[in-house]
């Protein structure tokens, strides 16, 4: 987009805008234009407004409102714009504001004044609405589809990696054991949650504004039904108002996107700490590595960092329209057109962040050894000693975590681990802990006996697995 300054005018058309009647005599001034013009970015709304004005040719022929030579006129007129359009043969004007009027006008140039019919019993307000529900929609198919593909990627790794013991935080700080696989399921599970919300939303969006002309619904005898069957709507809206004024759907798909973008950025800032020289458990491929132009051995995992960033930028699409739509009376308001470009921003975002966490999901090696490594220290096993306490000498929990405690607290002065103290030691803290106590104390125990359900035991995950495929579809 140009930049504006401020003490230079746009260019100036001479001519009022012909679609607004008799009663302009005189062009907008040039920063109104300026300002009012839309074309620049609702342009991208071209198939779904051809898809629409062809569905409405279509009742409008069946209902005699127009005649069936019009009608195809109209549809094969229209058809050949979508090809010129595809193959980039088509001028834009900002002189004529949006993609709506740009279209109207490029059919009349083709088809002569039966163009004009088109517009009978519609208006720019329902006219938009139906356009842009059909973007959203054909956007929430599209996302689905890739969540999809990023769930299988992800089960594809797990599956791998049902048995690579890794350290399970809590604060950031190593808790207990777990393995690779059961972590990444975690993620299955969030991107499922979001799956859910882009069917529930795609659900509730599915009817269709089109027949509600500017605000009150049309004199012409429309069918309303015709036109939300033909463009695969469930039904028509049943409130005129309602169907120019709503933007819920577009509320509800930056929403869920938000509350992805949050999931994808979660797992990219474990990407990014995970692959540094600290923890050391992942290396990405030179695909998805990134240099430095002053240190030579720096492979960064920017991939993953603009995932993490590109959240707060999804976020604040959504505070964005939320803001313009708040306090709006009925029905339409200019104030709309603003609703377009949040969307846009985040629909093309997010499908970014999604393929490249797929891509990074299916690219990292997993250093088997240092995890292992890692989940062996910070005194991880003393839960499954406070257990053993609990089961074996019939200990209160509570008891058997204080007596933990000392024992660790034992062990770090000793700069020892756990499993390392000798029965004595033990026994100079809780005098009937006997032998078998250190049956509990290897990290492959400690994982293994995590068997309730949803718990990180291999053979859980294994299991898991096979139902998240089912579950999914994958």
């Amino acid at each position: 987009m140009d930049t504006i300054h401020m003490n230079k005018k746009p260019p100036v058309n001479p001519q009022a805008n012909p679609m607004w009647g008799g009663q302009f005599a005189q062009a907008p001034d040039a920063w109104l234009a300026k300002i009012n013009a839309s074309v620049a970015f609702d342009k991208l709304l071209y198939r779904q407004d051809i898809t629409g004005s062809i569905a409405h040719a279509k009742m409008l022929a069946k209902q005699k409102i127009i005649s069936e030579a019009d009608s195809k006129a109209i549809i094969t007129g229209l058809q050949g714009i979508l090809k010129d359009i595809e193959a980039g043969h088509f001028e834009f004007k900002d002189s004529l504001e949006d993609i709506h009027m740009n279209i109207e006008s490029a059919l009349k140039d083709r088809i002569g004044e039966a163009a004009g019919w088109l517009h009978t019993a519609r208006s720019r307000n329902d006219q938009v609405a139906v356009d842009f529900r059909l973007y959203v929609r054909d956007t929430l198919d599209v996302l689905d589809g890739a969540l999809k593909r990023l769930q299988a990627e992800l089960l594809k790794r797990a599956a791998e990696h049902v048995a690579t013991i890794m350290p399970g935080f809590t604060h950031l700080q190593a808790a207990q054991p777990v393995t690779l696989g059961h972590h990444l399921l975690a993620y299955v599970e969030m991107i499922g949650r979001d799956r859910s919300r882009v069917v529930d939303a795609r659900k509730r969006m599915n009817e269709s504004p089109l027949g509600a002309a500017a605000l009150a619904g049309t004199s012409f005898a429309i069918d309303r039904h015709m036109t939300a069957k033909e463009l695969g709507f469930d039904c028509p809206m049943g409130n005129s108002l309602d169907s120019v004024s709503d933007r819920d759907f577009a509320l509800e798909f930056l929403s869920l996107a938000a509350m992805c973008a949050v999931h994808l950025s979660r797992l990219a800032e474990e990407m990014v700490n995970w692959s540094s020289a600290q923890f050391g458990f992942i290396r990405f491929s030179d695909r998805w590595s990134t240099g430095s132009s002053i240190m030579p051995q720096k492979r960064n995992p920017d991939a993953a960092e603009l995932v993490r960033g590109k959240a707060g930028r999804m976020f604040g699409n959504l505070m964005s329209l939320l803001a313009t739509m708040k306090a709006l009376p009925l029905a339409y308001n200019k104030d709309m057109q603003e609703d377009k470009e949040p969307v846009f921003d985040t629909a093309e975002n997010l499908m970014v962040c999604v393929q490249a966490m797929t891509g990074m999901v299916g690219d990292f090696t997993a250093d088997k050894a240092r995890m292992k490594q890692a989940a062996g220290e910070a005194y991880a096993n003393a839960t499954d000693l406070a257990d053993w306490l609990a089961r074996e000498l019939k200990m209160p929990f509570r008891s058997a975590h204080h007596v933990t405690a000392k024992l660790v607290k034992l062990a770090a002065a000793k700069h020892k681990k756990l499993e390392e103290l000798t029965l004595k030691d033990m026994q100079a803290v809780e005098p009937r802990i006997h032998k078998e106590v250190f049956s509990v104390l290897s990290i492959e125990y400690s994982v293994a006996a995590r068997t309730s359900f949803g718990g990180t035991a291999p053979e859980n995950v294994k299991k898991a697995i096979a139902e998240a495929k089912k579950r999914f579809g994958i």
